[in-house]
């Protein structure tokens, strides 16, 4: 969730950073799902989430920042 909404306000002051984060529309509106409750959201999606994409989210966001 925290992820989702950093993305949401960056690429809100910088529109560029959409095209330097794979998917960031997506993970905005994950986030959303999230926070909100919506149905279909199980676990096993999270995890899957979380095992394949976060790692290449770190990545890009470590490259974006120098870090």
């Amino acid at each position: 969730m925290i992820a989702g909404e950093a993305l949401k306000q960056a690429v809100d002051l910088d529109p560029s950073l959409a095209d330097r984060v794979t998917d960031v529309r997506l993970i905005i509106a994950f986030r959303n799902r999230l926070v909100h409750g919506y149905s279909g959201t199980s676990p096993e999606l999270v995890w899957g989430i979380v095992q394949n994409d976060v790692p290449r989210l770190l990545a890009e966001v470590r490259a974006i920042t120098g870090n």
